[in-house]
């Protein structure tokens, strides 16, 4: 989310679900709490209406306001553990990512694509947290990121058309920013079943993805170990990827065909 700047009465959103909305929306992994100058300002809306609508989320507990700052309510927080993609597959996946980071002792991570990036689902990153990856909640560019490129690899191509449509970022001199480029990265893929970033989305950390499948054989997300390039060397970690993402697609893809 990003302030969309509006100061004006022309531009609020008419309905109090859709000003409720932007208030929700102006928070985010790096803004948990947020002053009321701060949510006016990234919310894009009055100050009055910023004030009257979070007094009344407040009230029906999706906010919280403890001193002088907002914060999301653990009301809220409750409900987000009941999104299939946060109680299914992060349930299903998460012994696996458990056993790899056992075994690679780097940060282990889980994502979906949602529209153009990543939203990671889950982290594991013992003591040595990495603090340029973004935390669970974050979104990571798809076509820079070992998880990105993992599910855009069996993705349709109007999928991979949209991912280069909405602009390749350089994030670091070695990120692949032509799209020719990267549709062969992502033709790569398949036959060796991981993909793979150097340094591509940070200066001196490497990752290797593999995807995971659901139950009619689409890839719904995938799974990544992610550290220092000196750790993280896709010809030793990368069969074990490959093996979690597997056993993984089956936990999944059978406890999806249980449940219903």
């Amino acid at each position: 989310m990003s302030p969309s700047g509006r100061d004006s009465q022309a531009t609020e959103p008419s309905g109090s679900l859709e000003r409720a909305a932007a208030i929700l929306d102006a928070f985010d992994v790096t803004h948990r709490e947020l002053g009321l100058a701060e949510l006016v300002r990234r919310s894009g809306l009055p100050r009055s209406t910023v004030h009257r609508t979070a007094a009344r989320m407040i009230e029906l507990g999706w906010l919280d306001k403890p001193g002088d700052r907002y914060r999301i309510s653990t009301g809220l927080f409750k409900l987000a553990g009941l999104v299939p993609v946060r109680h299914e597959l992060r349930e299903a996946v998460l012994p696996f990512l458990q056993d790899l980071y056992a075994a690679a002792k780097v940060t282990v991570q889980l994502g979906v694509l949602d529209g153009t990036r990543v939203l990671v689902v889950e982290k594991i990153t013992g003591h040595r947290p990495m603090p340029m990856l973004e935390q669970v909640g974050g979104m990571i560019p798809a076509h820079c990121s070992g998880l990105g490129r993992a599910i855009l690899a069996y993705s349709d191509t109007s999928t991979v058309d949209t991912v280069i449509a909405a602009g390749m970022e350089r994030r670091t001199p070695r990120t692949i920013t032509s799209p020719m480029a990267l549709r062969r990265e992502l033709v790569a893929i398949p036959d060796r079943g991981w993909a793979y970033d150097r340094e591509e989305g940070n200066v001196g950390v490497s990752c290797v993805a593999a995807p995971i499948f659901g139950a009619s054989g689409e890839v719904v997300a995938a799974l990544s170990v992610t550290g220092p390039n000196a750790a993280v060397r896709p010809e030793r970690i990368g069969p074990a990827v490959r093996m979690a993402a597997a056993a993984a697609s089956r936990a999944y893809s059978t406890r999806r065909w249980e449940s219903h």
